[in-house]
This record gives structure tokens, sequence and C-alpha cells, in this order.
């Protein structure tokens, strides 16, 4: 009969090389989009500074209003 705790034992560190080589080969393909959450930042920002200069009074006196209910 052959002793399965030894043969578990040897693969153990094959086994660990393959699952860090996975690992390590899944964060290198998720550094490569960089440039499209800075557009898309960059985007949102615009976007906020557009409304904020459009409706700026409204958007002030929304705020006053929800404000003065609770205080």
């Amino acid at each position: 009969m052959k002793d399965t705790r030894i043969t578990a034992q040897t693969r153990r560190p094959e086994r660990l090389r393959r699952l860090a080589g996975r690992v390590a080969e899944a964060l290198r393909s998720d550094r490569g989009d960089v440039p499209g959450w800075v557009l898309i930042t960059l985007m949102t920002a615009g976007i906020v500074v557009a409304l904020w200069a459009v409706a700026s009074d409204a958007l002030i006196g929304l705020f006053n209003q929800a404000i003065a209910q609770f205080g």
C-alpha cells in the first residue's frame, strides 16, 4: 500500500509554485488600464465642474433647504 502523505507532501511545493505563478500573472494583467482610469477620473471631475458652473445657485438652494429641515 502506498503512503499518500508522502506523495501529497512532495506535490505541495509544486502546487504552491503554480498558484504563485497564476496570482502573479493575474496581477500583471490588471496593470495595463491606468490611462483608462485616469481618463474616467478626469471626465467625472469635468462633469462635476460643468454642473456646478451651470447650476450652482440651484444646488446651494437645494442643499440649504435640505439642511433647514433637520436643523
